[in-house]
């Protein structure tokens, strides 16, 4: 399951958002910093309208989509990377999840405190990258003071220490570690080091109710930042989000159309969130159930089949696939089977190898 991280300044609204997303989420949202100590999980579903469909083809007793847990993470402030604000213990969660959710705050409003006194994005941004940079120079120094003694005889150690190297150039100069490019061989050896900044980021520029459509001069600025670090951006309410809450599925579409929107932020994030790890999905759909199941782009046949089981991919032999387009465009299983639309993914046995065919385009595993 994917695990993301919101964070951000103190009252930018991250636990409101967090709660709006989370509909049982316990986070309590107040006026003031460090309202959240310990850091809240919750497990949402992945919206996903293909799935009805694909129920509605089936006649699937079941919807189960994928799922994607938040965590709302304390609000950090300068000087965390030294332990302001109990910054040790909030970046030592941060270290946990796959992908941060950085939420900025794009509006104006002054009856909400701002711990900086102005409203100021890439500033507010700018803070919270350089605390990250500093706890990760500080976590990188240690590493390499420890593998001095084993330079020496280890070439396991040369090869971290040299990655390393690069890494800390990079920190010192105000850059990120994800921004360096690792060899398959160096990767595994700085992953257990949980490198803050090594992990992907997404900007969600927090915005009020009348600029979700639109946007404005803040939110513009921070794309931009966005842009240079190769990173994502999303636009969301906080307090759209939080009202969505409060009105039945069936008006909530309408009350979007008004805001001149498509979908909620929720939609908007976990998509960029996917895009951004390189996942795609696909569906496994029948009369017991339609199910969603997440993937990483590229991914062969057997290995999608082992996201369902590990056996799976160890006794792989054929899976019949089609897109789902095609398949709702015939209207059952059976009409696409007449048509000559399903594909066989399967091993050559003598040869031991899948036939290349990879998942990344969206598949189904008709069963």
């Amino acid at each position: 399951m994917l695990k993301a991280g919101i964070v951000g300044l103190p009252n930018v609204g991250k636990s409101t958002l967090f709660n709006a997303l989370v509909a049982n989420a316990q986070a309590e949202a107040a006026n003031y910093p460090f309202c959240t100590i310990e850091p809240n999980s919750g497990v949402v579903a992945v919206p996903d309208p293909r799935l009805q469909q694909l129920s509605d083809l089936s006649g699937s007793k079941e919807i189960i989509p994928t799922r994607v847990e938040f965590v709302d993470i304390a609000g950090l402030v300068k000087g965390a990377s030294q332990g302001e604000g109990l910054g040790n213990k909030f970046l030592a969660n941060i270290r946990e999840v796959d992908a941060i959710v950085h939420v900025v705050r794009c509006f104006d409003n002054d009856d909400v405190i701002h711990v900086s006194g102005s409203v100021d994005p890439v500033r507010d941004a700018e803070v919270i990258n350089l605390e990250l940079g500093l706890a990760d120079l500080s976590q990188v120094e240690k590493r390499r003071e420890r593998l001095v003694k084993q330079l020496r005889t280890s070439k396991e150690a040369q090869l971290e220490d040299g990655a390393l190297a690069r890494i800390q150039q990079v920190l010192e100069q105000g850059g990120a570690a994800r921004s360096v490019a690792l060899t398959d061989e160096e990767a595994p050896l700085i992953k257990p080091l949980g490198l803050l900044t090594a992990k992907p980021i997404i900007y969600a520029t927090n915005v009020s109710e009348d600029d979700l459509a639109g946007g404005n001069p803040w939110c513009t600025a921070v794309a931009e930042l966005a842009a240079n670090e190769g990173a994502e951006t999303v636009r969301i309410s906080a307090q759209v989000e939080a009202e969505l809450i409060e009105l039945p599925e069936e008006d909530r579409a309408e009350f979007l159309a008004g805001l001149g929107v498509d979908e909620g932020g929720l939609a908007s994030l976990i998509r960029a969130t996917y895009k951004l790890l390189g996942l795609r999905t696909y569906f496994t759909t029948g009369e017991k159930e339609t199910r969603a199941w997440t993937i990483k782009a590229g991914m062969s046949a057997p290995q999608a089949a082992g996201v369902i089981h590990t056996d799976f991919e160890r006794g792989f032999i054929r899976a019949q696939t089609i897109g789902y387009k095609q398949l709702l465009e015939a209207g059952s299983l059976a009409e696409a089977r007449t048509k000559g639309w399903l594909r066989a993914e399967g091993i050559h046995r003598r040869r031991g190898r899948c036939n290349g065919v990879s998942f990344q385009r969206l598949a189904i595993f008709p069963i």
